[in-house]
């Protein structure tokens, strides 16, 4: 039996097309400020105490 990893097969190469067409494409562009990541109505103000405590729990318990 062989170790060798199976690589999946590829279309043709006119299919691959470079990370900066696709984001053109998509309309993405840089970020110019952390204030444009900042989503304060991401989290109700519980939800996210309730969140930091888990996550805060869950490194310091001895489970993997």
């Amino acid at each position: 039996m062989s170790t060798d990893a199976v690589q999946p097969e590829h279309g043709p190469v006119e299919d691959d097309v470079p990370v900066e067409e696709l984001a053109r494409r998509q309309g993405v562009r840089p970020i110019r400020s952390l204030d444009e990541l900042a989503q304060p109505e991401l989290w109700e103000a519980d939800e996210f105490e309730e969140f930091l405590a888990d996550l805060y729990t869950s490194r310091r318990s001895d489970i993997p």
